[in-house]
């Protein structure tokens, strides 16, 4: 079965828009704020919001992937579209982290999620990031029946909003043989996939094998490269990532979703030239290796 016939006949089909089922559609190049945001109060990169539009703009980078903390301010609607308006780079989504499997926080999650999500669908958004929680100990069922029951209600404020989430992942998602991500699975066969093939490679996932295994399920990527030693480097093609590789299972793959640059630098790390250059460089090696 292929891409296009597995979402036709299923009920992922309800949760991905054409825009994303068209396997001849020109992924978009967007931007993830973590960069900007991990080393501000709360991760918050809300009061710099037009450099960041600004830097994508110069680096040739079409769209902004926020954090939820950005939608949470009540002004976020006016604030980030007018950076959006001003740059003219759209914004292509939110990550969305929580402890999706704690039945005491449900509630709260659930109401805190439909605020980003609305505030995310008026910005003109369409991709939710989802991050499940860790836990210190491998999780029990009873623990994934209710990460799945509050996943399932996430996924219907997604659709009132014309939002399509997909589980991003770390490395607690895919450790120990895909424990985490392979019971999410099989209680939410229907979700979509937004890997970060970094934390893959940091798991010790071959990344060509998960794209293959689940490529009629991955609608959104995540990219950065490393070092062997797994120490991130300052922009795409500085390390050892094989993006040709990647690119290659992906048109086999019959891709049709986007592509966000992340970058990530070590704790103390200081870089030796402007983000901006860094992600144009990001950029020039998505557009050499992708064609896009």
């Amino acid at each position: 079965m292929n891409r296009r016939d597995f979402l036709a006949s299923s009920t992922l089909a309800l949760a991905i828009p054409d825009v994303f089922s068209a396997v001849d559609r020109k992924p978009v190049v967007g931007l993830h704020v973590w960069i900007y945001s991990s080393d501000k109060p709360a991760y918050d990169c809300f009061p710099i919001l037009d450099q960041v539009f600004s830097d994508a703009k110069y680096a040739g980078i079409e769209a902004v992937e926020l954090m939820e903390v950005n939608l949470r301010h009540d002004d976020a609607v006016d604030r980030i579209g007018d950076s959006s308006r001003k740059s003219g780079v759209s914004v292509i989504g939110t990550s969305y982290s929580q402890p999706m499997w704690d039945k005491s926080k449900q509630t709260e999650i659930l109401d805190d999620a439909e605020k980003v999500v609305e505030r995310l669908g008026k910005l003109g958004g369409r991709t939710l990031g989802i991050s499940v929680g860790s836990t210190p100990k491998k999780k029990t069922p009873e623990q994934f029946d209710v990460q799945a029951e509050t996943l399932k209600q996430i996924q219907e404020i997604c659709r009132k909003n014309k939002v399509v989430p997909n589980l991003h992942n770390h490395i607690y998602e895919v450790a120990d043989d895909l424990y985490d991500l392979q019971n999410t699975l099989q209680r939410v066969p229907d979700i979509a996939l937004g890997p970060d093939l970094d934390w893959l490679f940091q798991a010790k996932v071959d990344v060509l094998t998960f794209l293959q295994k689940f490529s009629d399920k991955i609608v959104y990527l995540h990219l950065r490269d490393h070092l062997w030693t797994g120490t991130r480097s300052e922009a795409l093609g500085e390390g050892i990532a094989d993006w040709g590789a990647v690119a290659r299972q992906l048109k086999k793959n019959r891709f049709a979703g986007d592509i966000t640059v992340e970058l990530a630098f070590p704790s103390g790390f200081k870089p030796t030239r402007p983000i901006r250059e860094s992600l144009k460089m990001s950029r020039d090696v998505i557009r050499q290796k992708f064609g896009v």
